[in-house]
């Protein structure tokens, strides 16, 4: 019996390692499209602190884990998001005090 050759992102970061960023990967994607999705279904604002907050999270962890990966396009795009996201939620938050 052979050994199992590992190939792309898993040789360098290990399986574990690599499980962990799709996991973190999943998480920031649910947390993404939930949010919008309540939004499109008009169960939350988008002035909504609940709105903000999913999006900021779930920005991040995608940020995080393009950044293990070194892909920069999506360090872009989610880095971003995540920026708009947290001024967003600064709003929402000053805004109620």
């Amino acid at each position: 019996m052979s050994a199992r050759r590992l190939e792309g992102p898993s040789l360098t970061l290990g399986v574990t390692a690599y499980m962990l960023n799709q996991l973190l990967s999943i998480a920031g994607a649910i947390l993404i499209l939930v949010a919008y999705t309540l939004l499109q279904a008009k169960r939350i604002p988008f002035d909504s602190l609940t709105y903000q907050i999913m999006n900021a999270v779930g920005g991040m962890f995608l940020c995080t884990a393009a950044v293990w990966l070194r892909q920069y396009g999506f360090i872009l795009l989610e880095g971003v998001w995540t920026l708009i996201s947290v001024v967003g939620l600064w709003r929402v938050v000053t805004r109620r005090s």
